[in-house]
Order: structure tokens, then sequence, then C-alpha cells
């Protein structure tokens, strides 16, 4: 597992922000949490208060913290984080946390101001920040950024199970040994989920390995398993598929023979629709190959609503889909369907 220090406190540059009324109102909010208290004390019978902005970040806090923690996630399944901006409830959660952790890499991008702002007084911590940038994926509209999904590929989310151990122990000491064992053990089935992508997404015929999706948040899952993947919007769903783009997609679905398409769980569908219709028109029938869980996980409560469950969810539905030969219910037997 990767061994770095725990990313510093994000801090904010005032003469960059926008308009005079959003920088008042952003001192306004800030000001609002300086007068409930200052965190980094334990809660009540030394429980840690966290809280994560993404689904995949709270499950695995919650997984390295045990008891010792108490985590809110402010995204819940279905919700895209690339639009999402923080509530007045998320800042009531923030300002009783004793940590904030969130993902970066401008996942976030429009809470990353308000983060950066917050970050000035208490520990606020961007855990998808600590991966090597070597080994990032260039963003596709912006120079200067990387592609923010990460956890597609277990080997990279080891950075972010260390990242959030670190984070947790500079928190609460006390508790250092705990999370180190349960990072320790998540890292363990990280890895082991790993081995079975590679060994399902292996068997799916290699002219199949073509993965089509509503938006660009699989390049990790295809760099990692060799897969070519196609996006109708880019990286961030704040992008619009053109008609140039659907024809053009259109017209490889076709020419290519590729026989499913994936919908996603926090992206609307109608692109991918459109896809299969114009397909149709061609005479080449494409199927809707599942619901994959892309800047989301599954309902809470549920296995796929967890970092694990969706990952060995999105493995094995794109191997059964494209040919590949899986187990019934994937990789532990725990998948609903």
């Amino acid at each position: 597992m990767p061994n770095f220090a725990v990313p510093p406190r994000l801090t904010h540059d005032h003469t960059a922000s926008g308009p005079a009324a959003g920088l008042q109102r952003r001192k306004v909010l800030l000001g609002g949490l300086a007068l409930v208290g200052l965190p980094g004390a334990l809660a009540a019978q030394g429980v840690l208060a966290v809280v994560a902005t993404t689904g995949m970040i709270a499950d695995t806090t919650r997984v390295i913290g045990g008891s010792r923690v108490a985590v809110r996630g402010l995204m819940g399944p279905g919700v895209d984080p690339h639009a999402y901006r923080q509530t007045r409830s998320d800042i009531a959660a923030l300002a009783g946390a004793g940590l904030v952790l969130w993902h970066g890499l401008y996942l976030e991008a429009q809470m990353e101001e308000f983060l950066g702002d917050l970050g000035a007084s208490r520990a606020v911590i961007a855990v998808a920040e600590s991966i090597p940038s070597g080994d990032l994926l260039a963003h596709d509209t912006y120079p200067d950024r990387f592609d923010p999904h990460v956890w597609m590929d277990p080997a990279l989310w080891l950075h972010v199970i260390e990242a959030v151990r670190g984070a947790l122990s500079a928190a609460d000491p006390a508790g250092a040994e705990v999370f180190a064992a349960n990072a320790a053990g998540l890292a363990g089935q990280a890895q082991a989920l790993g081995a079975y992508a590679a060994q399902v997404l292996g068997s799916v015929p290699r002219q199949a390995r073509v993965l089509v999706t509503a938006h660009d948040a699989f390049r990790y899952f295809g760099r990692a398993w060799g897969f070519e993947v196609v996006g109708l919007q880019g990286i961030s769903t704040e992008s619009e598929a053109g008609v140039a783009r659907v024809s053009d997609l259109v017209d490889l679905l076709v020419a290519r023979r590729i026989a499913a398409v994936f919908v996603e769980s926090s992206v609307s569908d109608r692109g991918l629709r459109a896809l299969i219709e114009g397909a149709a028109a061609q005479g080449h029938e494409v199927a809707i190959g599942g619901e994959l869980f892309s800047d989301a996980m599954g309902a809470d409560g549920t296995y796929e609503g967890t970092w694990l469950g969706m990952i060995d969810h999105n493995v094995t539905t794109v191997a059964r889909a494209l040919g590949g030969a899986v187990p019934a219910g994937g990789w532990q037997g725990r998948l609903a369907s």
C-alpha cells in the first residue's frame, strides 16, 4: 500500500475569488460556522464526526474508522457531484464536523471555492489529490486539471485509502492502530477485487472491449483493464453532446457492430436512447447492457451502496453484457442481480 503524508489543509486566496456579492455570501456562511465553534475535538463517547462529500469517500471512511467515527456523506445515490452545491443542512453538518474529507481534482466543481475557504479554519482534506500526478489522466476540457474518476481503478483507490487513514489518525491519534488495521483490510479487499476484474474482463472477446457510456467517467476503468471507452458527454456532466457527436457515435456503433451501451445511475439516459434509435435506423440493433454506477454508488444499505460493491457491479455488468464469463453473483456472490 502506498505510503505518503496526508495532504495539507486547503487555503484560499480571496484575490482570485468571484464577484463581490458571492465573496460576501461565503464570508457570512463561514462566519456562521466559526460561531458554532471550531472542530477538532472528538464528539461524545470519543466518536469523531466526519463529513465526506461523495458516497465513495464516505463508505471508505466508515470502513477505516469503524466505531470511532460517525460519517455523514453529503451526496447520496444518483447525485451528480459535478453539479452539486452545498445546502443549508450541509453547512450545518460541516459546522459540527471534526474532519471534512472531499475528493478534489475538480470533481466537486461547484463546491471547490467554498471548501477552499472552509479549509482556512479547519481540517479539510482533498483525499484524491494524494495520488501522484503521473498516475492521473488529463482532463478533456481543462489543460491544468485531471480526470477525477479515480475510484474506478482499485489500484488508484489504494492511495485514497491511505489518505483517509492518515487524516483520521491525525484527527484522532488514539485510534491510529485501529485505523491502520482497518485500512490494511480494505486495501487487501481492493487488491482482490482488482484481480477479479482482470479475470472476468479479460474473458471478454478482444474485439468487443468497447465501453460506450453517457459520459467519460470510465477512462481509468478502461486503462486498467484494456477497454476502449467512449463517452457521449465529456468528463464533466456539465458538457452537452451535440448532434455531430451523436451522429459520429451512431456510425461507430454500426461500423464496429457494438452490441451494447450502458446507462449511468447519476446521468440522464436520453442521449444513449438517441444512439440506440440512430443505430436501429441503420439496421443495427444495440441493447442497453445495464446500468452502471459512475459518479455515485447504489442505494444506501445495499452491497452496491458500498465502494467495493459499486466496482463489483460495474465490472460484472460490463463483462456479462459484452460476452465475458462471470459468476452469477459477481466477485463474492453478493450482487443483487
